[in-house]
């Protein structure tokens, strides 16, 4: 849990669920859902401000924070029909890229391992390794697929220097065998990055399932 307490706004829970703690399994029993902030903006390219995504998140419904927020087409109410717990954020620190993704990676498996679906709002996209390997270290590398709306495929390899950042998570998931490079289904892609090699192809490493 937190060492130094809310890092981005005011600690509030989702439309006032039961708070938890994901490091004690003992504080959501019998879970169905367990929301995970990653305040986390230390992977972007150029502007700044996804770490305060999920208090923002929490905070902007307009409505009654009454636990309930039914829906007419599918006739259920998943905040009432499934037991949904809030565990706070996870400590990340865009300073501190690699220690940021390993803490998220760590609170992502804890509720998955305890049966739980996590359901983390980020945060730039760079959570999209830790958040998948996590559950991927629960039920066995390679045996979770992806499904991806974006804009790019994020299989970049190094950017600024650095392995971690939001336009590399797949190449990270594919390259750690968490994710095959054949489970994925990307969807609005509407250009290439990184950009396509003229001489060879594709980038292999980017692209070829993990076996």
């Amino acid at each position: 849990m937190a060492r130094y307490g809310t890092q981005f706004g005011p600690d509030l829970p989702f439309l006032v669920v039961a708070r938890c703690d994901w490091g004690d399994p003992a504080t959501y029993p019998g879970a169905d859902v367990v929301i995970l902030g990653a305040p986390f903006d230390g992977g972007t390219s150029h502007r700044a401000g996804t770490r305060f995504g999920p208090q923002y998140i929490r905070q902007s419904c307009y409505l009654p924070a009454d636990g309930s927020r039914p829906s007419l087409a599918l006739r259920v109410d998943a905040l009432r029909d499934l037991k949904v717990f809030d565990a706070g954020d996870v400590e990340m620190y865009s300073g501190d890229a690699e220690r940021s993704v390993r803490s998220l990676q760590e609170a992502v498996h804890a509720v998955a391992a305890a049966g739980a679906i996590p359901l983390v709002l980020g945060g730039d996209h760079t959570i999209a390794w830790p958040d998948a390997a996590g559950v991927a270290q629960h039920l066995g590398q390679g045996r979770v697929s992806m499904l991806h709306f974006d804009a790019h495929a994020d299989t970049g390899d190094i950017a600024f220097g650095s392995l971690v950042g939001h336009g590399q998570p797949m190449r990270r998931l594919i390259e750690s065998a968490a994710v095959r490079g054949d489970r994925f289904l990307q969807l609005g892609l509407r250009g290439y990055w990184p950009a396509r090699r003229r001489s060879t192809g594709w980038p292999r490493r980017a692209c070829a399932p993990t076996r």
